[in-house]
């Protein structure tokens, strides 16, 4: 799950798992898997990274101890 902000100011957390394109239009719009849109205040690159920070902490939590 990451953090993301509405236009609105809205703070949402997203499901990184269901993201299947991001574009910069220039407000970066996220397209779901579900076909819903929605459009955030954090630059694309902000959201990628956000993603593979949450898929890195993911895999941290799943390795042996």
């Amino acid at each position: 799950m990451i953090a993301l902000t509405r236009l609105n100011h809205q703070s949402f957390v997203l499901n990184a798992d269901l993201i299947k394109y991001i574009e910069s239009t220039p407000d970066t719009m996220i397209t779901l898997t579900t076909g819903e849109r929605m459009i955030v205040k954090e630059s694309s690159e902000e959201v990628i990274r956000k993603v593979v920070d949450y898929g890195r902490m993911l895999r941290r939590l799943m390795e042996p101890t």
